[in-house]
């Protein structure tokens, strides 16, 4: 069951949790983000303002982060065009391609930095990650607005790479240091119509990890030393040709943007040898290598992958930006495959580690999302790690989140050729060939999601997800029960449709307490609690006393309320609890913990720190 992504001109999300996100997308992180570009200096850059001596010296990335801005300016206006907006989307545009050069190179660092350094460090510095975003923000400008001046820019830029990067004399035989470009080059492809973008797209894969190594030849050439994590190409997924990876490795960001580029291109090009090496490495990251709430890469250093079951709690990294790249890569393996356990792990991501990064207000991040902090907060060390920045230096997360947020309508709803997927059915309306759905039922809280089909249709399709952590679930056509048609976790049904008809997914709205598996040493002893695929977390607001004193009977008969000082609607869990303490002074001491009966009560993993200062932990003791 082939899909694509709905035209967000098609769906409008009315649900408490998705549409929020949209709508705070909007509203504020765009505005806030540009706000940053502009006070950090990035805009002016590709204004051509900075010259030498001058401080705030263009960095490698930064174009990426306008672009990314840019980007999401471009996705609202498909969604909902507005003159305001629409006049500040071509001002930015102006300003990128003011700085174009005469042979279609954009990038502020080195036009004004290092402008005879350009190709000189691939394997480490950011052109070829710049051009992609610049390329996805084209792709949204020419879908927001039907012309072709940014479209045409890019154009022109990936004729120059492709004149830079392949196999004939002179070319360089290389590939991006920090990839996506090659899933750019698949939109650029899709919006122009032009082949030769694709093709590019799949050079830049199939030359990556083949021998002799690129990136060992370029720093033995420019003699420099590429550092302990990059000798053996795996930071940069670069130790073997992808075909034959079978684990995430390395830069977990750099991956997940790989293995999208690597899943356009195994569609477009009908490959199913790269599709199965897709399949592949995205079983071994969700099943040995994400944490619980969809976080992916546990180390700091090199913000990447270590081995299996290595996820500690209150040290992971679990980068926001991570986080975004597994969803896009999930969202792609579900519209090509139509297998459900695509949108399983974007559903992980869409309610949990893809968005907790972003404050309530839109205008906090965390960098990394721990899934424990237990120390007081004065005490913590990595104040970017356990409390909400304004910005960063590296602000590649602030800024991925104003292009990622309008793309959530079309990652809960995809299209057909005839029809409409559910894969996410929060409430919304959408029409799409021919086909009126209004959906409700407050999902995932609730526990049923209802298609009422709003008019007559000859002919079309509707098809229906049935969530993996519904137990028993059932799906119904106006009463009839149909689940037994699901085929790889969706009920698809082509039939004429008459208004007032009705499909509908039903399940017993329950808390999960989930185990990890004994190899991920950390949560040993522990559960972690679920409702739906949303995963909930004491934090010290609701709780006294230390977290890590809490031990939770996991036979008990959970309740399931709304939380204080949260958005309305928001659920809590609440239900009892044994909590420890120590009766003799000492640090260590032969007597055992004494325990008091008392209560607990959890939040959405991904809301966590929006109440003030406090301390979280996702795992807990049980008895």
């Amino acid at each position: 069951m082939k899909s694509r992504p709905i035209s967000l001109k098609e769906v409008k999300l009315r649900d408490g949790w998705l549409s929020r996100l949209v709508e705070l997308g909007a509203k504020v992180v765009v505005p806030y983000s540009l706000e940053r570009c502009e006070e950090t200096g990035r805009i002016d850059a590709l204004r051509g303002l900075w010259k030498p001596g001058m401080p705030k010296e263009p960095h490698v990335f930064w174009d990426s982060d306008v672009a990314k801005v840019i980007e999401g300016l471009a996705l609202e206006q498909v969604a909902e065009p507005t003159p305001e907006r629409a006049r500040q989307l071509e001002e930015y545009v102006d300003i990128i391609l003011s700085q174009q050069q005469p042979d279609g190179y954009l990038n502020s660092h080195y036009v004004f930095v290092e402008p005879d350094k350009r190709w000189s460090n691939i394997e480490q510095k950011h052109e070829l990650y710049c051009a992609g975003h610049l390329i996805e923000a084209a792709v949204a400008h020419f879908q927001a607005t039907g012309t072709r001046k940014f479209l045409d820019g890019m154009c022109r830029y990936a004729d120059y790479i492709a004149t830079v990067f392949g196999l004939g004399e002179g070319q360089l035989r290389g590939y991006p240091g920090h990839e996506e470009l090659e899933l750019a080059l698949c939109k650029l492809a899709d919006a122009t119509g032009e082949q030769k973008y694709a093709e590019l797209a799949k050079y830049f894969v199939d030359e990556r990890g083949q021998q002799p190594s690129f990136f060992e030849e370029e720093a033995r050439r420019t003699g420099r030393d590429r550092g302990f994590l990059y000798r053996d190409g795996r930071q940069f997924q670069a130790h073997k040709p992808v075909r034959e990876q079978e684990k995430p490795v390395g830069h977990a960001v750099r991956a997940m943007y790989l293995y999208s580029g690597m899943a356009d291109v195994a569609e477009r090009f009908e490959d199913a040898e790269l599709l199965a090496a897709c399949e592949r490495l995205f079983d071994a990251t969700v099943n040995a290598n994400m944490y619980v709430t969809g976080g992916i890469g546990s180390s700091r250093e090199g913000e990447r992958f270590t081995t299996d079951y290595d996820l500690p709690n209150s040290t992971a990294y679990a980068e926001s930006c991570a986080s975004i790249a597994l969803a896009l890569f999930a969202m792609r393996m579900m519209n090509i495959t139509g297998d459900a356990k695509y949108a399983d792990a974007l559903e992980t991501e869409l309610f949990n580690g893809a968005v907790s990064g972003l404050s309530l207000e839109g205008d906090r991040f965390f960098y990394a999302n721990r899934l424990e902090s237990l120390l007081p907060y004065g005490l913590m060390s990595d104040s970017q790690a356990f409390k909400r920045q304004g910005w960063f230096g590296c602000s590649c997360c602030p800024t991925n989140y104003c292009r990622f947020l309008p793309q959530l309508p079309a990652m809960a709803y995809s299209e057909l050729t005839d029809g409409i997927a559910a894969n996410i059915p929060v409430d919304a309306e959408l029409s799409h060939a021919g086909l009126s759905v209004c959906v409700t039922g407050n999902y995932p809280f609730g526990d049923s999601a209802r298609l009422e089909v709003q008019k007559d249709c000859a002919s079309g399709t509707l098809a229906l997800r049935i969530p993996g952590w519904a137990e028993g679930a059932h799906v119904l056509l106006n009463g009839s029960d149909v689940t037994s048609q699901a085929v790889r976790g969706y009920v698809r049904l082509t039939r004429a449709w008459q208004a007032g008809d009705v499909l509908e997914l039903r399940w017993t709205k329950k808390v999960r307490c989930l185990h990890a598996d004994v190899r991920v040493a950390e949560d040993v002893g522990k559960i972690a609690l679920a409702l739906g695929p949303v995963i909930f977390a004491l934090e010290s607001v609701d709780n006294e006393g230390p977290l890590s004193a809490y031990i939770l009977p996991e036979v008990q008969e959970f309740r399931i309320g709304e939380a204080n000082g949260l958005p309305a609607g928001t659920p809590a869990i609440t239900g009892r609890a044994f909590v420890e303490s120590n009766a003799s002074a000492g640090l260590y001491t032969t007597q055992r913990p004494s325990r008091k009966e008392s209560t607990f009560t959890a939040i959405p993993y991904a809301l966590w720190q929006n109440r003030g200062e406090s301390t979280m932990t996702v795992w807990v003791r049980y008895c």
